[in-house]
């Protein structure tokens, strides 16, 4: 029975596959139950609508997150000549006029607009806080406020499919950066063309250093939960975009201690995070190189993140 097993005694990261209709909230959720921890968080909200790759932090493995890759990779289905209230098809309709004579090539055609560093607006319901309030808690009471533009950076748009008809739909693979909202892509593309559009399906492919093709369905962790063979990944494939450094067994102990230790030619900038590691590559945290306060002329390794090696 879940209730009589033990509690999880690991750290490390899932590769969650969300399901559709949950939201990530309810994911983690369910995972402190399954795990019997509370120290559970993940990189990166997921709408309900949507599935796909969810990274999830376990134990000490939370205070990582803001180091795993920015990255991300999605699949996604635009659907032009349909509006709707949160620019997915979640939403209630705001207009539904047919456009069947829209072309891939008039949409390809606006694709360049989209790519590189680019404004957006996100959508009135999403996680971003007005005044200490989600936008969609203020949408739901009817409350309108002016969100604010943001920059974000799409990497590549590949367009996977195409079907014609009076709601054509486009199937878009979108390569980004953190904070993108592929609703806005969806709703601002229609604008462009003319038509409207809304995000008719979404699935995350990439995030976070993980892939799809090797996450974990809820039910696969409860069943490996119950065999007994479920571990965490630990987090040295996941940082490899981070510069590796390795520590000498007495400046190994130093840093476990949080001490600073004097260094002669850094390998890489100072103020830039790197992954720490001991010569049995084991992973001790996150350190940058800074001037010593001390010595002039001299830099120092100094820990962000202590992790013990553990």
């Amino acid at each position: 029975m879940v209730g009589d097993r033990q509690k999880f005694a690991g750290w490390g990261f899932i590769n969650l596959n969300k399901p559709a209709g949950w939201t990530s909230h309810d994911c983690i959720a369910k995972l402190r139950r399954l795990l019997g921890l509370k120290k559970i968080g993940h990189g990166g909200t997921l709408d309900p609508m949507a599935t796909g790759v969810l990274p999830v932090a376990v134990g000490k493995a939370t205070r990582l997150l803001p180091y795993l890759p920015k990255a991300k990779v999605y699949k996604a289905v635009i659907r032009f000549g349909v509006r709707t209230a949160t620019d997915d098809l979640e939403g209630a309709a705001i207009a539904e006029i047919p456009c069947p004579n829209l072309t891939l090539a008039e949409v390809t055609a606006q694709l360049p607009k989209f790519r590189g560093k680019i404004t957006q607006i996100p959508p009135a319901f999403s996680a971003i806080k007005k005044d200490g309030k989600p936008l969609y808690e203020l949408a739901r009471q009817g409350i309108e406020v002016e969100v604010p533009s943001r920059e974000v950076e799409i990497l590549a748009l590949n367009i996977l499919g195409w079907r014609s008809g009076d709601f054509p739909e486009l199937d878009l693979e979108v390569h980004c950066g953190e904070g993108t909202y592929i609703r806005a892509i969806a709703r601002d593309l229609g604008v462009t063309l003319g038509t409207g559009a809304t995000l008719a399906g979404l699935v995350r492919t990439a995030s976070g250093g993980f892939s799809l093709e090797h996450s974990l369905t809820i039910e696969a962790i409860e069943t490996q939960l119950e065999k007994q063979t479920f571990i965490c990944q630990r987090p040295n494939q996941l940082l490899q975009h981070l510069h590796h450094l390795v520590l000498q067994e007495n400046q190994a102990i130093a840093w476990s201690f949080g001490q600073k230790i004097p260094w002669v030619a850094p390998p890489v900038a100072v103020g830039k995070a790197l992954g720490v590691y001991d010569t049995a590559e084991q992973f001790l945290g996150i350190g940058e190189f800074k001037p010593s306060k001390t010595e002039a002329d001299q830099l120092v390794l100094a820990p962000r993140l202590v992790m013990f090696g553990k």
